[in-house]
């Protein structure tokens, strides 16, 4: 028997505002001193009026628009209540009926909505056996969007989870980082024999920090739930964890319905009324979106000529793509028509590679960097018109990075220089070919790869200054005599 998995994913994510979802405490996921950024109204204090935020209304409609969602023309509030010992009022404001936004896509998975609500505290376990409460993140502002059950499978749920955090950080809506909490995926995952209409139990997957937490627990629970069904039981509707150390999904709870959770419009909050309110302006808030990771993608590949591979590798980061377009910008000031693809080419090759190393092995971020886009542009510039050798550029890119220097500059204090004329390199190859009798041997019968041997021991005996194209010349003139 194939049996057809049905997965939903729902997806919570901390907007970067200043303060609280409905007070004026700080949102400020770095405080370390516990209880410190409270109040009477983020405490659940008797009488405590909450009052919206503002920024965390736009952020989420700026995200629906994103996403290609509905923005509804009235959202509501409601309560939801439930007991956790870190929710301080015994329910939380949230949204049920009217969210702020429906529909919407994104790599074939359609959203059912995306609401807004605040978070609950956290628990924290001291090594004594007791708990304790930080209500720090308690009333902090939460988007939550929920999908349809259009996610394929572990790979799938990761490419989307993936594009709907490049999309949060082009709109600087939040950072959306996993180990800080920012961003927490929850998986609900159900199975039904292959011909079955009917949809199996679900079975929901909470709180996983990692996009390899995502896949694996996926592909597990789908294999569990199999297992289950074929020993003759029945599966549970409940909330289970995930065990990333051991790769196993562990029981956490009875799964509760929307009826257990007693949904009532919030009394203290009005209706947000979208069609009428002046302050939440959806024309502006429309304007405001700017390009975004997949226009990027397709723009780089048709208006520079690049690969997908590396258009891709460029707009994971919003930084590194802007960067690499100023650097586009210099090269365009500074060099003719027909040379421009092949100079893009090569500074997309050496921000990837090279720069990127550079400012791992060091430490450093894009922000650190000192190789302004004129710098790394005159740098390409040079690799294709013959000035400098492969060898050579990496070896620039380590002053580069790190001084005010320009390319030139660094290769005078270097004292680097292309070795082109037959004059110097004509002796070098002679004597190469001469000492290798086994890899000419290779090479007259047949064996191409030889050639590709020597040259290489030639660009080291000359300490990659040598011209590769005049090597590779004369190489092939010495080989075939």
């Amino acid at each position: 028997m194939r049996y057809i998995p049905t997965i939903g994913l729902e997806i919570h994510i901390e907007p970067k505002t200043k303060s609280k979802m409905f007070c004026d405490c700080p949102n400020d996921s770095g405080e370390t001193q516990a209880n410190r950024n409270t109040c009477p109204i983020c405490l659940g204090h008797p009488g405590a009026m909450p009052v919206a935020n503002l920024e965390a209304i736009k952020s989420v409609i700026r995200f629906g628009l994103a996403l290609g969602g509905k923005i509804a023309e009235k959202a509501i509030f409601d309560r939801k209540s439930y007991f956790y010992p870190d929710l301080p009022k015994g329910y939380q404001i949230s949204q049920y009926e009217h969210p702020f936004v429906e529909h919407g896509e994104l790599l074939g998975v359609h959203i059912t909505r995306v609401h807004l609500e605040e978070d609950a505290g956290k628990l924290v376990h001291g090594d004594n056996g007791k708990t304790f409460v930080d209500f720090n993140r308690g009333g902090v502002p939460l988007m939550e969007l929920v999908t349809d059950p259009d996610v394929k499978d572990g790979d799938h749920a990761v490419r989307f989870a993936k594009e709907l955090q490049m999309i949060l950080r082009y709109l600087g809506i939040s950072n959306a980082d996993m180990e800080k909490g920012e961003m927490r995926l929850e998986a609900n995952i159900s199975i039904r024999p292959e011909g079955q209409e009917k949809l199996g139990t679900k079975v929901e997957v909470k709180n996983l920090n990692s996009f390899k937490s995502l896949h694996d627990a996926i592909d597990y629970e789908i294999k569990r739930q199999e297992e289950v069904i074929l020993s003759g039981e029945r599966i549970i509707q409940e909330t289970r964890g995930w065990d990333a150390i051991n790769n196993v999904t562990f029981s956490q709870r009875s799964k509760e319905g929307a009826q257990d959770y007693r949904y009532l419009p919030e009394p203290d909050l009005p209706p947000v009324d979208l069609t009428t309110d002046e302050i939440i302006n959806l024309a502006a808030l429309r304007a405001s979106i700017p390009e975004l990771p997949e226009s990027k993608r397709r723009r780089f590949e048709s208006e520079y000529g690049i690969s997908f591979e590396q258009a891709a590798l460029l707009v994971e980061d919003k930084q590194f793509a802007e960067y690499f377009e100023e650097i586009i910008s210099e090269i365009e000031e500074d060099i003719d028509a027909k040379e421009f693809k092949r100079a893009i080419t090569t500074a997309a090759n050496y921000v990837l590679t090279d720069l990127k190393a550079v400012l791992n092995n060091k430490g450093m971020s894009l922000a650190d960097n000192k190789a302004t886009p004129e710098n790394m542009a005159d740098l390409a510039i040079m690799i294709i018109g013959g000035e400098l050798t492969s060898r050579m550029a990496k070896d620039i890119m380590e002053d580069l990075v790190t001084t005010d220097m320009d390319p030139r500059a660094i290769m005078e204090k270097r004292g680097m220089k292309q070795v082109s004329d037959a004059g110097s390199l004509l002796p070098v190859i002679q004597g190469i070919v001469a000492n290798n009798p086994k890899a000419v041997s290779d090479y007259k019968s047949g064996k191409t790869n030889a050639s590709q041997f020597l040259f290489g021991l030639a660009m080291k005996e000359l300490k990659g200054q040598g011209n590769p194209d005049a090597i590779r010349k004369i190489l092939e003139e010495e080989l075939n005599k």
